[in-house]
């Protein structure tokens, strides 16, 4: 009897929660559900403006998938994540450990770091246009002073991914900075204090001791930055637009010039598909991974 007056009143629970979260259903399903199955039915469609969709099933992937400026935008976007958020992982744990040792002035230095994720995306790409601006840049006129070579970004496409790569790394660098620092910040003091009563130099405090409990924190800025990387658009469409002749095309990029300069949403859609399937295999990768680390500092 008790067992079924707990099921009668559970279930009345329910359904006066039912109206207060109905609002949130309904809301997930506007926003994510319904577009998710409209672009999947758009990646199995030809359709353009002033053109009825007609079924093609997965012409539109294949058409993707072997597609040589699709190629060049995927191996220009795996450059830039490989190379943009491990160089920005290295100099966000410098930071915060540098920070985190007791830093003169950390509180001031501390508003420095943070600052680029004050500054919007198109703000921030004008201003690095300016600075590297080849012909009256005050960068370049400063290398050029010092007799050494210039980032000819305009005209030469390994120059322009450069450039990209540095900026993607000072616009998303405080939120790495940010996991790491408060990460560091919450391993005890005793930690330390006991591995140097065993001897232990500081390079092995932090082989032994920092670097296993900051292991979870860099795992999941890792996951976000690959994921946040991949989708790079801003930085890139802003800068060159995807030029000279398509060389600097990221994923997101090339996306967007299937969508709205070709007209051809069914590529558009089905890139975007195929950008979500990566994401999700990056972030179980990563989740798998921050698992077996949580498990480990358990034991």
């Amino acid at each position: 009897m008790k067992e079924e007056g707990k099921e009668r009143l559970r279930s009345r629970s329910l359904a006066h929660l039912m109206p207060l979260i109905a609002p949130v259903h309904i809301l997930i399903l506007s926003v994510i559900v319904i577009p998710s199955i409209y672009v999947i039915w758009l990646s199995v469609t030809q359709s353009s403006f002033g053109k009825a969709p007609s079924f093609v099933g997965l012409e539109n992937y294949i058409r993707v998938l072997t597609d040589p400026a699709f190629h060049r935008a995927l191996w220009n976007t795996v450059g830039i994540v490989v190379v943009a958020v491990h160089l920005e992982l290295a100099i966000g744990l410098l930071l915060a450990l540098l920070f985190a040792s007791g830093l003169p002035l950390r509180r001031y230095l501390l508003v420095a770091v943070l600052a680029p994720y004050a500054v919007s995306e198109v703000t921030a790409v004008v201003m690095w246009r300016f600075l590297f601006d080849p012909d009256a840049g005050p960068i370049t006129q400063m290398l050029q002073s010092l007799h050494l070579p210039i980032l000819d970004w305009s005209y030469e496409p390994t120059h322009a991914m450069i450039l990209i790569a540095m900026l993607t790394i000072w616009l998303h660098l405080p939120f790495t900075f940010i996991i790491l620092y408060a990460a560091r910040l919450a391993i005890p003091l005793d930690l330390y204090e006991a591995a140097r009563i065993d001897g232990a130099t500081p390079l092995q405090a932090f082989r032994r001791v920092t670097l296993p409990l900051l292991g979870p924190a860099i795992v999941v800025a890792l996951l976000f930055r690959y994921i946040f990387a991949f989708r790079i658009f801003s930085e890139v469409w802003l800068l060159t637009n995807g030029g000279p002749a398509r060389t600097t095309e990221v994923v997101a990029v090339y996306l967007y010039q299937e969508a709205f300069s070709y007209n051809a949403f069914g590529t558009a859609a089905a890139t975007a598909w195929i950008m979500v399937v990566v994401s999700l295999l990056l972030a179980v990768g990563y989740i798998l991974l921050l698992g077996k680390q949580v498990n480990a500092n358990a034991h």
